[in-house]
């Protein structure tokens, strides 16, 4: 174990934030044997009942020795905003035992801390909207049409940002940043809570993803590709599962296995790259696990 979490307080909630693959699930499992406390997801994808493989969430076996909420309990098909989970992680915070929040999606994390604009709902035909564009011309195709304001705010890199952004002010008229800026009280304010940041050097994290992809292999994945081949859409929310494509590209004959898993690879090393920055700027305060020194 880290030395830094030697201590836990059993009662305070414990936030686990780390790149894709740099330890964080074994981590919470630790923590939350110790503490008695239910492990919550906080990774936007993990919560997608079609990619357990590919999204690396808990196995049966883990989920079966330690209780954990909140992965794989939504249909791939449907939208689940930073709001909704927020909604539905805050029915774990008052329980005997203070939660273990886990995952690698800062923004939940940003939400759960420091509060969440309360946006209305997107209406169906506007994010139908979205998704036919970003299905003909890819999200950046949407970012001329972001005020500045959000452009400046957003990870332009990220399809579901993006997205989310040109949705928000074409069913409002007001720019996300507006409405972030009109931010409500956080859950969980940080001096409430024990948040930690694992970081992870890029050369003791590049082999771990590269053994990761090959153990879902191993695991299984490509018959997860075949079981969702057969409704395939890259405009499913779940589809922004990192290796979803190239798989399905695989499965259906139009890309060699050494291909699929060479991108994959390259995609989810590029994503760990934008989860680093987006930690270094945004969790200055967390306390810092260095587990590539360990």
């Amino acid at each position: 174990m880290h030395p830094a979490i030697k201590n836990i307080d059993a009662d305070r909630p414990v936030l686990i934030a780390g790149p894709t693959a740099s330890g964080k699930s074994a981590l919470a499992m630790e923590i939350a044997h110790r503490t008695g406390g239910i492990i919550v997801n906080a990774d936007a994808l993990q919560v997608y009942d079609d990619w357990r493989i590919l999204t690396a969430r808990p196995s049966k076996e883990d989920e079966a020795s330690l209780p954990h909420v909140m992965y794989g309990h939504i249909p791939g098909d449907r939208a689940y905003s930073v709001g909704h989970w927020l909604r539905d992680a805050q029915a774990y915070l008052n329980t005997d035992r203070p939660p273990v929040i886990v995952g690698g999606t800062g923004l939940n994390f940003t939400a759960l801390t420091e509060g969440l604009a309360e946006i209305p709902a997107t209406p169906d035909d506007i994010r139908q909207q979205a998704m036919d564009r970003i299905a003909e011309a890819g999200a950046p195709a949407l970012l001329p049409d972001i005020d500045p304001e959000t452009r400046a705010r957003i990870d332009q890199n990220n399809p579901m940002r993006v997205q989310r952004a040109w949705e928000v002010l074409q069913a409002t008229g007001r720019g996300l940043a507006a409405w972030q800026d009109e931010t409500g009280p956080p859950i969980v304010p940080m001096d409430e809570a024990q948040a930690f940041l694992i970081h992870a050097p890029k050369d003791w994290l590049t082999p771990r993803i590269e053994r990761r992809f090959d153990q879902m292999l191993d695991l299984g994945v490509l018959e997860e590709a075949i079981a969702n081949a057969t409704d395939w859409s890259p405009t499913r929310p779940s589809a922004k599962a990192i290796g979803a494509a190239e798989l399905i590209a695989h499965v259906r004959g139009d890309m060699p296995l050494d291909q699929a898993r060479n991108t994959a690879i390259i995609a989810t090393r590029q994503y760990a790259k934008r989860q680093r920055s987006w930690f270094r700027s945004r969790m200055k305060n967390w306390t810092v696990l260095d587990f590539g020194d360990q």
